[in-house]
C-alpha cells in the first residue's frame, strides 16, 4: 500500500466505518500496552482500552487482541474477563478465545510437548549463567528474552540457543522480535490467525495494528477494503499503509474509528 507517515488524525477512516462489519485486530504488547521489563506486568493504556470499549459497544463491530503470548497469558495482561467480548489470539494464532465458546487449542502432540519440555530444560540449563537473559515457557516452545542483556551475552544467547535448536528441532519455526527470539512447534502466523478471525465474524473490512516484525506477517495479508497500522517509527520497512508515532496516537485513531462509526449508525 501507500507509504503514509503523516499523522494519524488525516487517515481517512471512513471506509472503516462505514463497511458493514468490522473487525478491529490489535496486536498487544507495543501496540496498546507499553513494552515492560517484567512481561506479565504488561497493561493496556487507559485510553487504548476506553477506544476498544467503544468499538466494541457498537453493533457489527469486533475487536480482537492477536498476540504471540500464550493465551493464558494474554487473557492476564489484557484483564480478560469469561464474559468478555473481544476475541484473543494467543501463541500467533495458534490457540484461541471466542466468546461464547471459550478457549480454541489444537490437538496436542505428545512428541512435539516431550521434545519442548527436554528442550527448554536444556535450554535453560545451557544460559543460566547469562545476566539479563530470561528463557520464558510457552505452549508451542519457548522464548528467548534479551531486553535486560548487555549486547554481546544477548548475541552469545542467541547463538547458544540457535545451536541447540537446530540440533534438536530443526523443524520449529524461528521468528525474531524486539529483544525476543521465539522458538515453537506449530507453524501459525499472526496471517493466519486474523484470516479465522474475519471469517468467524463475518467481517467485510479489518483494521489490524502492530509494532514488530510478527505483525508484518498479518499486515501484509490485508486486502484493499483493510487497514494496515503499524506503532512506531522503526525506520524498517513496514507493508502498513499507515504509520502512528506511538501507543497514544494509536489509541487516538481507535477511538476517532469509534466516533465515526457510531455517528454513521444514528
Amino acid at each position: 500500500g501507500t507509504r503514509m507517515s503523516e499523522a494519524a488524525s488525516v487517515v481517512r477512516l471512513d471506509p472503516l466505518a462505514a463497511t458493514t462489519r468490522l473487525l478491529v485486530a490489535l496486536d498487544f504488547d507495543g501496540t496498546l500496552s507499553p513494552l515492560q521489563d517484567e512481561p506479565m506486568a504488561a497493561r493496556m493504556l487507559p485510553e487504548a482500552q476506553h477506544a476498544l470499549d467503544a468499538l466494541e459497544a457498537l453493533p457489527d463491530t469486533w475487536v480482537a487482541l492477536v498476540s504471540g503470548r500464550t493465551l493464558s497469558d494474554l487473557r492476564i495482561i489484557a484483564e480478560h474477563r469469561d464474559d468478555g467480548r473481544a476475541l484473543l489470539a494467543g501463541s500467533h494464532g495458534a490457540e484461541f478465545w471466542i466468546p461464547g465458546v471459550g478457549t480454541v487449542e489444537p490437538d496436542e502432540d505428545a512428541a512435539e510437548v516431550a521434545l519442548r519440555d527436554r528442550l527448554r530444560d536444556d535450554i535453560e540449563a545451557a544460559v543460566a549463567g547469562l545476566p539479563g537473559v530470561r528463557i520464558e515457557p510457552k505452549t508451542f516452545g519457548f522464548a528467548l528474552h534479551t531486553r535486560l542483556a548487555e549486547p554481546l551475552t544477548a548475541h552469545s544467547a542467541q547463538d547458544i540457543v540457535d545451536a541447540l535448536v537446530v540440533s534438536s528441532a530443526p523443524h520449529w519455526r524461528r521468528r525474531v522480535g524486539h529483544n525476543i527470539v521465539e522458538y515453537a512447534f506449530r507453524q501459525e502466523g499472526k496471517d493466519a490467525a486474523v484470516a479465522v478471525l474475519r471469517e468467524r465474524v463475518g467481517a467485510t473490512a479489518v483494521l489490524f495494528a502492530g509494532d514488530d516484525v510478527t505483525d508484518e506477517d498479518a499486515l501484509r495479508s490485508l486486502g484493499a477494503d483493510d487497514l494496515g497500522v503499524r506503532v512506531g517509527e522503526t525506520g524498517t520497512p513496514t507493508a502498513a499503509a499507515v504509520v502512528v508515532p506511538d501507543i497514544r496516537a494509536m489509541a487516538a485513531l481507535l477511538a476517532r474509528l469509534a466516533a465515526e462509526r457510531a455517528a454513521r449508525r444514528e
